[in-house]
C-alpha cells in the first residue's frame, strides 16, 4: 500500500456551491443573532407544553450523536491498535471536534438563559442528581480534550512557520515559543487525553437517553424503555465509522481527490456487526416490554418506527453484507448515508415524534425562524471544516501529490499512514 501523508487542501474557498452554502449560514447567522435579543417566544413556536423542538432534537442530539466518530476511531486507532486506519482519525477528530462544537452553540440558542451557561463550571452550583448536568459538564470536558487532540495538528502546520506582519511582528518569537512548548508538554500526556475522550463520550452519550425516562406517560411505548441509555449508546458507536465514511467521501468529492478506498472499505465491515447488535437489543427490548402491537397501530409513530429500523438499520446491513457494496465509492456513500440518517432519525424521534405532552393544544411544528437557524448552524459547520482543511494538515493524500504541493502551500510532509 503506498504511504499516505496528511497536507492542508489546495483548491479555491469559495465555489458555487460554497456560495450558496455560505448564504446559507448567513442567513442562520442572522436568526441566531435575532434570537439572542429578542427571546424565544419571537422565534420558535414552543411553548409550555413543548418545551423543546428541533434545537434539542437536531441541532443537540443529533449533533452529538453524529460526532461520534472521533472516540470510536480514537478508540480503534489508539486503544486497539489498529494503525492501519490512522489515515481516518484526523478527519474523524476535526468532524467530532466541530460537531460538539456547533452542539454547544446550538444549545445556547435553545436555553432561555444563555448568559448562565457557565454555572454547570461553578462547584457550588453541581446538582449531582441531574442527568442534565452530567451531560453539560462531560460535553464541556470532552470538547475541552477535543481541542487539546487537535493541538498536535496545529502545531504540525505551524512550527517553524510563524511570521506574522508588521506590527504583530513582535509576538513571532512568543508564538514559536508557545509551539514548542505545547508540542513538548501535551505529547508527553497525549494518550491520557485520548483515553478521557472515549470514556467522556460514553458517559454523555448515554446520558442523552436517560433524559427521557423520567416522562413514561408521555412517550410512545415504542421509543420508551429503561434501556434508553444503552441504545444511546449503541447507536452512537454504530454511526461512528459511518460518519468518517460519510465525511471522507464527501470531501474527496469535493476537493477532487481519490477516496480512501482500501482504508474506508475495511472499516465499512465492522459496521453491520455494530449495527447487528445494536438492533437485536431493540427487537429483544420490544418483545420483554410486549411492545410489539403498537407497530400495527397504524400511527405516525408507528411508521416512523418502522422507517427507523427498515431504513437506518436493516437496509445498510444488507447493502454493507455485500463485497461489491463495500468496495464501490457510491455503494459505500449510499450505506454510510442510511446508517446517518436513521440514527437522526432516531433521535427526532425519540425527542419530538414520541413525546406528547398531557395536555398540549396542538401540536409542535417547526417556525421558519428555527429551520433557518438550524439550516444555517448546519452549513457553517460545513463553512468552518472546509477552511480547516485547507489550512490545517487533516486530510491524507499520496506521497506524491504531497510533494507536488507541500511547497506551494508551505507545510512539512508527515506520514500519517
Amino acid at each position: 500500500m503506498a504511504h499516505e501523508v496528511a497536507i492542508p487542501l489546495r483548491g479555491r474557498f469559495f465555489t458555487p456551491g460554497v456560495k450558496v452554502v455560505a448564504a446559507v449560514a448567513a442567513l442562520g447567522i442572522g436568526v441566531y443573532l435575532y434570537r439572542l435579543l429578542a427571546g424565544l417566544g419571537a422565534v420558535t413556536n414552543l411553548n409550555n407544553q413543548y418545551p423543546w423542538g428541533i434545537w434539542i432534537a437536531i441541532d443537540v442530539a443529533c449533533g452529538v450523536a453524529l460526532a461520534a466518530g472521533g472516540f470510536t476511531t480514537a478508540a480503534l486507532v489508539h486503544i486497539f491498535h489498529r494503525e492501519e486506519y490512522h489515515v481516518v482519525v484526523r478527519p474523524a477528530l476535526l468532524t467530532a471536534l466541530l460537531g460538539y462544537t456547533f452542539v454547544v452553540i446550538g444549545l445556547l440558542a435553545d436555553l432561555g438563559r444563555y448568559y448562565n451557561v457557565w454555572h454547570p463550571m461553578m462547584p457550588n452550583m453541581w446538582q449531582g442528581n441531574s442527568v442534565l448536568f452530567e451531560v453539560g459538564i462531560c460535553v464541556m470536558i470532552y470538547l475541552t480534550v477535543l481541542y487539546i487532540e487537535f493541538v498536535p495538528i496545529v502545531v504540525e502546520r505551524f512550527k517553524g512557520k510563524v511570521n506574522l506582519p508588521k506590527p504583530l511582528a513582535m509576538f513571532n518569537k512568543p508564538a514559536e515559543l508557545a509551539i514548542a512548548l505545547s508540542e513538548r508538554t501535551l505529547m508527553r500526556f497525549m494518550s491520557l487525553f485520548l483515553i478521557a475522550g472515549v470514556v467522556l463520550s460514553c458517559l454523555h452519550q448515554s446520558s442523552l437517553g436517560t433524559l427521557m425516562i423520567i416522562a413514561p406517560s408521555k412517550m410512545h411505548p415504542l421509543w420508551y424503555t429503561p434501556i434508553s441509555p444503552a441504545l444511546f449508546l449503541m447507536s452512537a458507536i454504530a454511526v461512528g465509522f459511518p460518519m468518517v465514511i460519510f465525511e471522507s467521501l464527501l470531501a474527496s468529492r469535493s476537493f477532487r481527490l481519490k477516496p480512501e478506498m482500501h482504508v474506508l472499505s475495511n472499516i465499512a465491515r465492522f459496521i453491520p456487526v455494530f449495527l447487528g447488535f445494536y438492533l437485536a437489543v431493540k427487537l429483544i427490548d420490544l418483545t420483554l416490554r410486549g411492545a410489539w402491537p403498537y407497530l400495527g397501530e397504524g400511527s405516525v409513530a408507528s411508521v416512523m418506527y418502522m422507517i427507523e429500523i427498515g431504513v437506518g438499520i436493516i437496509l445498510p446491513i444488507i447493502l454493507l453484507l455485500n463485497n461489491k457494496v463495500r468496495t464501490s465509492p457510491g455503494g459505500l456513500f449510499t450505506a454510510a448515508s442510511l446508517v446517518v440518517v436513521g440514527t437522526a432519525l432516531n433521535r427526532i424521534n425519540v425527542f419530538l415524534v414520541a413525546y406528547k405532552p398531557l395536555y398540549a393544544d396542538k401540536p409542535y411544528f417547526p417556525s421558519l425562524y428555527e429551520i433557518a437557524l438550524t439550516s444555517g448552524l448546519i452549513a457553517l459547520l460545513v463553512l468552518v471544516y472546509r477552511a480547516c482543511v485547507m489550512i490545517f494538515p487533516v486530510i491524507a493524500v499520496p506521497v506524491d501529490v504531497a510533494r507536488s504541493q507541500s511547497d506551494a502551500i508551505g507545510t512539512t510532509i508527515t506520514r500519517v499512514a
